[in-house]
């Protein structure tokens, strides 16, 4: 119900709920032309009662509660119920039975007498019962209760549902709902609650038919009450007497109950004699379990102290009574033994049923294990013993198909009972007969396929043996008892330099050897022998060459190997103390080396023996353009693939190319046929190899060459016809070519970089990793188009110009060239 009922109402059936409009009343006209007039606060009456509260202010003037603020009409207003509802089934039922009262039910309530006038005391005293008419009977039943919450932000229907309400039904534990409102029933004077009787009205009897047992408490109350009068000894006499009795179960029952709560047995406590002073009286008790049951609820209650006097007036045989009790609590002591005893016993019966079909299931176990330890020992007992005559007992063969027999259908036994270890007495014997007459060098894949089968069945994938000791593997106790005696014999007849038999007889037996035996055959036996080979070779006089017998044994022995290269380039170099670069031999001899020794050491040889040998052939070269012996170069040159590339460029810089340009500036003061010099020029760059070509300091060189002559052709002077076009074009030619060569090497680097997969991120070369940092820190890094300098090619690396040289980067400094870092370089460009 909301504030609207305050201006006026109008009832509007639609779906079954009333809509209230608003209405311009006197009251609203006053409050629009006087806005400021005097407010009323909210009184106390006011506050408790809403708009049921009496007003001592003009009839006129409109309720308000007072304050400042403006009033919340979208809260709902309490009202008074009128009555209780009637569930869905109880309305059914009397449409059924039909009768006055229902039409007068079913029919609808008469609408209230609209409201045309500004709101008047007189009108709001009979508000309350047009309201409850309206709640009563306006509202279709069970539906829309509470639609009007949705308008408004109480949580009245929130609390409705936790306490259980469900919308479309009535409230009340039934949803029987409320109708009328509560009545209420007077007392007839002014005693307590209930000092009259019940009180229940006759709708609270309707809508809450509970059996009211009031009138028969009232009853046996008085009657009770009544009872103090009455001589109970008068009565004792009239009444029979009540006899309980307790079976033998019942006993049973209530003595495993106490029998629970002790933890020892019935035997050991059935006879303990307990003296009980915890009361006022000193009690004796024959067992634990009479003190158990000492504070359990009795199954009739005790006699009342009229009974005790009657008893004791009448006939008292307290002696009598005692022992009668103590014969009963003997009895019960029997009885309870005797089921506990027959308990036991079941329980015994039970065990011992158990543990004979254990025993009946482990004695068919070991039946079954002992017949196939038959089967196993009558395996066992074909293979040969020491008495066996040769010839008799099973072949290799045979015992194999034995142990494999063993292994597959009686597994547990041969691991439990370790006859793996059998091949030991078994297999060695005839393994060794049949290898005593084996020469590896000669044959050998012979006895491979044995071997093979062997390694099948004996070695075990548990035991990772790593060395000669009493519990090996089976298979390696077989191979180091008797396959590695007949290779130790081998190889101490074995010459190191026929090294073609030995190496193929350890490459076809390597993969049937367990890793630890073969590194003692090649430690222990093939090193030393090769070792004391190395000692005695002398490379002056022996015809075979030292890699012919070395190189073989890289894939077996790989590093292994180290120690022999040190005597092996001691024993070189003081065989090229007087070679001369002329002798080829030495370079056929030492170029099978150049990929087997390390970088460091290879480079260490060179510029110790081979080097210096070949800068005293170029210091002995005599350049003459009109009659050049070339021998010697070609020695020299010869040697490219030998040495680095930074080692050959730094030879011919310093022993060839100063005594070339000198030739070529005295050549050119003498008036000379620039045809006959162009000739000369390119004639010594096709000696170079493109490699040599693609160096920086050889380029430079060459380049030199070219400047000189074209300052010459330049100087002016007397000179032949077209000879400074010749050198010019020879100049641009040449520059041409090395563009063409470098931007066709960049090529094949990228593309190289790109077939191996550059998308990897993994820098190649100095460029790309300087391109991979610039892309990290955004740092443009392009290259100079047409921008070089002494051959090489200019980038932009942020705002610095830099060039590449050697993997180190130069930086365009104030008057030169100034190497850095690649951190300092990338801090400069930030």
């Amino acid at each position: 119900m909301s504030m609207s009922h305050l201006y006026g109402r109008r009832e509007e059936e639609e779906e079954g709920v009333e809509i209230e409009s608003f209405e311009v009343t006197d009251w609203d006209l006053a409050n629009e032309f006087n806005p400021e007039r005097r407010r009323f606060r909210q009184t106390k009456e006011q506050a408790t009662y809403g708009i049921w509260a009496d007003r001592d202010s003009d009839e006129d003037e409109r309720p308000s509660f007072g304050g400042k603020r403006s009033k919340d009409y979208t809260t709902p207003v309490s009202f008074v119920s009128a009555g209780v509802r009637k569930t869905a089934a109880e309305e059914k039922q009397q449409q059924q039975e039909g009768g006055s009262d229902d039409s007068d039910d079913d029919s609808p309530p008469a609408p209230p007498p609209p409201r045309a006038t500004a709101p008047k005391k007189l009108q709001m005293g009979t508000f309350g019962g047009n309201q409850s008419q309206r709640f009563a009977g306006g509202i279709q039943s069970g539906k829309g209760i509470g639609s009007w919450e949705k308008h408004t932000k109480g949580i009245g229907q929130k609390l409705l549902q936790k306490m259980g309400y469900q919308p479309g039904k009535g409230l009340g534990k039934n949803a029987q709902g409320i109708v009328n409102p509560i009545e209420a029933k007077v007392r007839k004077g002014k005693g307590a609650v209930g000092a009259y009787g019940n009180e229940r009205t006759q709708q609270s009897l309707q809508d809450f038919p509970v059996v009211d047992s009031e009138e028969e408490e009232e009853k046996e109350f008085k009657k009770e009450l009544g009872q103090w009068r009455k001589d109970p000894a008068g009565t004792v006499g009239k009444k029979k007497p009540k006899y309980s009795y307790k079976t033998a179960d019942e006993l049973k029952a209530k003595g495993k109950m106490a029998y629970r709560g002790t933890p020892a047995s019935a035997g050991e406590l059935a006879q303990v004699k307990v003296i009980d002073m915890t009361g006022r009286e000193q009690k004796v008790y024959y067992s634990y379990s009479q003190i158990s049951n000492k504070h359990s609820v009795p199954d009739e209650a005790p006699p009342s102290l009229a009974t005790r006097d009657q008893k004791e007036s009448g006939f008292a045989l307290p002696e009598l009574e005692h022992n009668l009790q103590l014969l009963i609590d003997l009895t019960e002591q029997d009885i309870l033994q005797s089921a506990r005893r027959l308990q036991h016993e079941k329980d015994v019966v039970v065990s011992l049923s158990h543990e004979s079909r254990a025993l009946q299931s482990r004695l068919d176990t070991e039946q079954d294990a002992i017949k196939r330890m038959e089967t196993v020992l009558a395996l066992v007992e074909r293979f040969p013993t020491e008495e066996t005559a040769p010839g008799e007992g099973p072949t290799l063969q045979e015992c194999a198909r034995m142990f494999e027999t063993l292994q597959t259908d009686y597994y547990e036994e041969y691991k439990t009972m370790g006859l793996g270890d059998l091949a030991v007495a078994v297999v060695h014997p005839l393994l060794k007969e049949k290898l005593s007459s084996w020469d590896p060098l000669k044959d050998s894949s012979y006895c491979l396929e044995d071997i093979g089968q062997w390694r099948a069945i004996l070695e075990s994938q548990d035991m990772h043996s790593s060395g000669p000791h009493s519990n090996m593997d089976p298979y390696h106790r077989l191979l180091w008892e008797v396959w590695i005696p007949v290779m130790r014999s081998c190889v101490s007849n074995w010459q190191p330099r026929l090294v073609g038999p030995m190496v193929d007889c350890l490459d076809l037996w390597a993969p049937l050897l367990p890793p630890w035996i073969l590194d003692q055959l090649l430690e222990q036996m093939i090193l030393p022998r090769l070792q004391r080979e190395v000692d005695n070779w002398n490379p002056l006089t022996d015809t075979v060459p030292i890699h012919s017998w070395i190189h073989p044994w890289l894939p077996l022995l790989q590093a292994r190997l180290e120690p022999l290269y040190p005597p092996i380039r001691s024993k070189l170099s003081n065989a090229l103390q007087r070679w001369h670069p002329s002798d080829a031999s030495a370079r056929l001899i030492l170029q099978p080396w150049k990929n087997v020794f390390t970088a460091g050491a290879w480079e260490a040889f060179m510029v110790k023996n081979i080097i210096p040998k070949l800068a005293l052939c170029l210091e002995e070269l005599v350049i003459n353009p009109h009659q050049q012996q070339m021998d010697p170069f070609h020695w020299v040159m010869d040697w490219e693939g030998m040495l680095s590339p930074s080692s050959l460029v730094s030879l011919l810089d310093k022993n060839f190319f100063p005594k070339w340009l000198q030739v070529l500036c005295s050549w050119l003061s003498n008036s000379p046929n620039y045809e006959e010099i162009t000739k000369w020029y390119l004639g010594w760059k096709s000696m170079y190899s493109d490699v040599l070509l693609a160096q920086p300091l050889i380029k430079e060189k060459f380049n030199e060459a070219l400047d000189i002559m074209n300052r010459a052709v330049s100087s002016g002077g007397y000179m032949q016809p077209g000879a400074r076009e010749n050198i010019a074009y020879l100049t641009q030619t040449e520059r041409r070519k090395d563009f063409q060569y470098e931007a066709l090497q960049e090529r094949r680097d990228a593309e190289s970089v790109a077939h191996r997969g550059i998308s990897t991120g993994v820098p190649t070369n100095f460029k790309d990793l300087i391109q991979t940092k610039a892309e990290e820190n955004n740092i443009v890094f392009m290259p100079l188009v047409g921008k070089r300098h002494e051959g090489k090619q200019l980038y932009t690396f942020g705002r610095i110009v830099i060039f590449i040289d050697r993997g180190v980067v130069f930086v365009q400094g104030e008057k030169t060239w100034v190497p850095t870092s690649l951190q300092s370089l990338i801090d400069m460009a930030k």
